[in-house]
């Protein structure tokens, strides 16, 4: 496993506002711990195998065949298992920079990484870098690859046209990824699911594990699908708060910030290092950012941040203000 995964606060002890994750954290998650708490005793009993009733309701709203649907344990489980179930095509390609896990879950299962590779990854929204895809790129990717896999984990946080489920289905060789973990806003619960031909979904429940949706981890992804009320309640609201943000970044000497089209987005800090910049912020102000120099095709002077309240943004460029002095 890759080491420096975006949300390290557990390594901080004053942390007061993180910007270092980019799942939304104003989300009132009270009535759904209320409904965990008077579901507890489930954990007497085994749960289903596989996650059949969760799949058969996702089915539904997405339009498509349950056979066209595979819940897993968070979007991370399914690229794993991914990456195993077609280890035998050997090369695979992945549009930098981006995730990290792709490249490690095809390192793992021993592939090889050319411009031409079998399978084909893209992030989209992009991670790190915000960036969303237009469709017509997206198909015209798959016509160059045996399978083309579409992390779409961060689609509920940009408004620019993505492919669908019932599309990707319908072109034969695209496998979408979701991410139930940012639509919600759950990221311990570890869920997500993979959308596909059916052939394709068959072919990976092959390979997939028994009993890897606990039990209440199944029950809250049905009432949350039930709810149907997602993480964010004004999107267009938050990303014009990201741009502002964006913005007043980029007034700020040696600090450049890239275009996104998402709530968080790459910048460069040209006179520190991202780590330097990091700690300063973490030990003097509580504030938490993401050192991207992990991803590949980064330098140590690229930094990620996820807009947070218009209060803690304020406070955010100040204290790299601070640290420029």
């Amino acid at each position: 496993m890759i080491e420096g995964h975006g949300d390290d606060l557990y390594r901080y002890e004053n942390i007061k506002m993180n910007f270092s994750s980019n799942i939304y954290n104003g989300t009132d998650l009270s009535a759904l711990e209320a409904f965990l708490t008077s579901r507890l005793s489930v954990i007497r009993s085994y749960p289903e195998p596989s996650a059949t009733s969760l799949e058969q309701m996702i089915a539904s709203e997405c339009g498509i065949s349950p056979d066209e649907v595979m819940v897993t344990s968070g979007a991370v489980d399914a690229i794993y298992l991914i990456a195993q179930t077609y280890r035998h095509e050997g090369t695979c390609r992945i549009l930098q920079p981006t995730f990290r896990e792709y490249e490690d879950a095809c390192r793992v299962f021993g592939y090889k990484e050319q411009e031409e590779g079998a399978l084909c990854w893209v992030c989209n929204p992009d991670n790190p870098t915000g960036y969303v895809m237009p469709v017509e790129d997206i198909l015209d990717l798959s016509l160059h690859h045996s399978l083309l896999i579409v992390d779409q984990s961060y689609e509920d946080y940009t408004m620019a046209p993505l492919l669908s489920p019932a599309d990707a289905v319908r072109c034969g060789n695209i496998i979408l990824l979701h991410s139930m973990t940012k639509r919600y806003a759950v990221p311990g619960l570890r869920l997500g699911y993979v959308t596909a031909p059916a052939a394709i979904i068959s072919r990976l429940r092959a390979q997939y594990r028994p009993w890897a949706i606990n039990a209440l981890s199944l029950d809250a992804g049905k009432w949350l699908v039930r709810r149907g009320k997602k993480a964010i309640p004004d999107l267009p609201s938050y990303l014009a708060e990201t741009q502002r943000l964006r913005l007043a970044l980029n007034e700020i000497a040696g600090i450049d910030t890239l275009d996104t089209q998402t709530n968080f987005f790459l910048a460069v800090i040209g006179h520190a290092t991202a780590g330097e910049l990091k700690e300063y912020l973490a030990r003097e102000h509580g504030i938490l950012i993401r050192d991207a120099s992990n991803f590949t095709g980064l330098t140590t002077h690229h930094f990620r941040i996820a807009t947070q309240s218009p209060a803690e943004n304020d406070a955010l460029v100040t204290a790299i203000k601070e640290f420029n002095r």
